[in-house]
């Protein structure tokens, strides 16, 4: 989802944008200055990260290989 926001700039900075980036290109502009900023990581990057960590993926298997057996000897 999009949101419009309305901006105050100084004039110089705003014809300076009309003509550094260009008509119809400044909201995309600024939203990927400030994004980096202001949102989160991004989720598969980060997952992607915590699967090369060797030592955190054995320790995650060694948690879920005991979890499932007290699963396992639970009565039904």
């Amino acid at each position: 989802m999009q949101r419009k926001l309305t901006m105050t700039l100084d004039d110089r900075a705003y014809k300076g944008l009309h003509t550094v980036v260009g008509r119809g290109r400044i909201s995309r502009f600024i939203e990927s200055l400030i994004r980096p900023h202001v949102v989160g990581k991004d989720l598969e990057l980060a997952y992607r990260q915590m699967a090369q960590d060797e030592a955190r993926e054995a320790e995650a298997l060694a948690w879920e290989e005991g979890a499932l057996g007290d699963v396992a000897d639970e009565a039904r």
